[in-house]
């Protein structure tokens, strides 16, 4: 089995999470400058064998679009032009920030290491990969 790769993307930052081969456990892989992903991505997936790329689709709570969903729309239409060998999809992430600083608070983290936005955009890609497994009933 190939694994999965999910994406919070941000503006200047982007969480990455990956499964193992077996898609059974999500973990936090890298958070990296957005200005740098696509590079970063490229090079994991010539070493990693990637079955697809779940990306988190920003939507506010009533469910319109929020500012970054261009943003996350015209990556996604950059890695399918570019890379249309490995599927990308949507995946709603309302809550994903508030699930990882809370994720963070329970774990007894101090408060220095909380306030470190990079480790919240890796959990929060964490986040999305797992509700993506049980959704998807993996």
């Amino acid at each position: 089995m190939a694994r999965i790769l999910s994406i919070d993307y941000g503006k200047k930052r982007t969480g990455i999470a990956v499964t193992d081969p077996l898609q059974i456990v999500p973990g936090g892989l890298a958070t990296v400058a957005t200005c740098d992903l696509m590079k970063y991505l490229k090079d994991y997936v010539s070493r990693e064998s990637v079955e697809r790329i779940v990306i988190g689709e920003p939507r506010q709570l009533n469910g319109e679009p929020s500012e970054n969903l261009q943003r996350v729309r015209q990556f996604a239409a950059q890695w399918r032009k570019q890379m249309p060998n490995i599927p990308l999809e949507f995946y709603d992430e309302r809550f994903t920030s508030v699930l990882a600083h809370k994720a963070i608070l329970d774990s007894g983290i101090g408060k220095k290491a909380r306030q470190n936005k990079a480790l919240v955009d890796e959990i929060s890609a964490t986040i999305i990969l797992q509700d993506y497994l049980r959704m998807k009933g993996i």
